[in-house]
């Protein structure tokens, strides 16, 4: 007979426990151990207690789902886990992430798509619901935008010099540097901005306010 795999559900919703717990109930590879109302009472049962997978909301008392999923992370590095939550958060997301979770589904998600993520986690693969997904990226997207990039007050001179349409020769001669310096200066501007001409550099120092 094929092992089934242990799962503890940790939610503070009576109703949705048993909801999860009644489909997964006909499951013939799953069997849900304990269910618990918040991530204290899960993390004490898992700690003496063979479990494969960990199903578990963000938002619950005493111990919330970001906090349960570092220690399973931490301590018990075998068990898979599974986040089912309303929310849809980059930055919880991001904290989830980086605590290693195995998957995110929202609990909009029909019992289809939930035995398709389960399935997928205890398989050692990753499951992130699309919307969830597609929120994080673009939050990771526009952050990175946004983020500053710090220039050496030469790389400032050069970089001003450059949208004046100085050339490197022009350049050089006015900061009393070298042509080679400069063009060093340059090529080390084009990978720091990640753009790959004259007229990336420019556009950068017009949309960053470089250029009084």
């Amino acid at each position: 007979m094929k092992k089934k795999n242990k799962v503890v559900i940790a939610d503070d919703h009576e109703m949705f426990l048993d909801g999860v717990n009644s489909i997964l109930s006909d499951q013939q590879h799953i069997e849900v151990v304990f269910k618990a109302k918040n991530g204290l009472e899960a993390i004490n049962y898992i700690k003496s207690n063979p479990v494969d997978l960990l199903i578990s909301d963000i938002s619950m008392p005493t111990m919330d789902g970001i906090e349960l999923c570092n220690l399973v992370r931490n301590k018990h590095p075998d068990i898979k886990t599974l986040i089912l939550s309303t929310h849809n958060d980059p930055i919880l997301t991001d904290k989830l992430v980086k605590s290693g979770v195995n998957g995110y589904l929202l609990k909009n998600a029909g019992k289809t798509m939930l035995l398709k993520c389960i399935d997928a986690v205890l398989k050692n693969d990753q499951f992130f619901d699309a919307d969830v997904k597609e929120k994080f990226i673009q939050h990771t997207f526009e952050n990175k935008k946004t983020e500053t990039i710090q220039l050496s007050k030469r790389e400032k001179e050069i970089l001003i010099l450059i949208t004046e349409e100085f050339t490197a020769n022009e350049i050089a001669e006015k900061l009393f540097i070298s042509q080679n310096t400069v063009n060093t200066h340059r090529k080390n501007l084009l990978s720091k901005l990640n753009v790959k001409n004259t007229a990336g550099l420019v556009r950068y120092a017009l949309e960053n306010n470089v250029v009084n």
